[in-house]
């Protein structure tokens, strides 16, 4: 079952000057609709359309045009995992990815960020945190907990493929790299090298390009599959 929400959006408007649209991908009924409740609190966000898989994702995209999906992992018939890749393969610019999911270390959760989710919160956290997460995203940056991520990329051996793109990184690029690994947003790499916003985003550019990744999440997957630990 699909349903579509074909009301204006609500006033508000995010950092960019703009209403954030946002599409709900979820099996459960109650999930949907628990999102879609918290989510209509915040004047700078509006969910325009549910899924129930991740196979009404690609039509559902292309008539209302969200600007981040809220993707479930485990449904039925196509997966969070599957739905994502598609995503990212029907277009240049797909929206952006967050997975949401009841635990954090769930393998299904590290196999969605490689494909190009831009990170992952879980159902059960509070209306605010959901609702920084999408406005992060929406922005550009992503949604990484440190810990759980190095604690999917436990046991997993160093890929000498990525280790190679991480060192073939500038020592700026580097340091870049190992901030966004310990989830810092790009305002905040800024702040903590005492540079301009502008200038944390072309270096961010640069190390998504020699990196081959396509967003931050999968730099940071990368450099933690390189051996990079974060020294938080």
């Amino acid at each position: 079952m699909t349903t579509v929400n074909a009301g204006g959006a609500p006033d508000g408007a995010t950092t960019a000057g703009r209403t954030v649209r946002v599409l709900i991908v979820d099996d459960e009924e109650l999930t949907r609709t628990g999102l879609r409740t918290l989510l209509s609190t915040k004047p700078d966000l509006t969910v325009v359309g549910e899924a129930a898989d991740g196979s009404e994702v690609l039509p559902l995209v292309d008539a209302w045009r969200p600007d981040v999906v809220l993707m479930d992992v485990r449904m039925p018939t196509v997966n969070g995992i599957e739905a994502t890749r598609r995503l990212r393969a029907a277009s240049a610019e797909p929206p952006k990815v967050i997975v949401i999911t009841t635990f954090e270390n769930d393998e299904y959760v590290y196999d969605a960020l490689e494909a190009g989710a831009s990170g992952f919160i879980r159902k059960r956290a509070p209306a605010q945190q959901i609702a920084h997460a999408i406005r992060l995203v929406a922005s550009g940056d992503s949604v990484l907990f440190p810990e759980a991520v190095a604690r999917l990329t436990t046991g997993r051996p160093v890929r000498r493929e990525a280790a190679e793109r991480v060192a073939a990184l500038t020592r700026r690029e580097a340091e870049i790299l190992q901030l966004m690994a310990e989830g810092l947003t790009n305002q905040q790499i800024a702040g903590a090298l005492t540079v301009s916003l502008e200038t944390v985003k072309t270096h961010v550019g640069n190390v998504l390009t020699k990196l081959g990744a396509g967003n931050r999440t999968q730099a940071v997957i990368l450099a933690f599959e390189a051996g990079l630990a974060p020294r938080r």
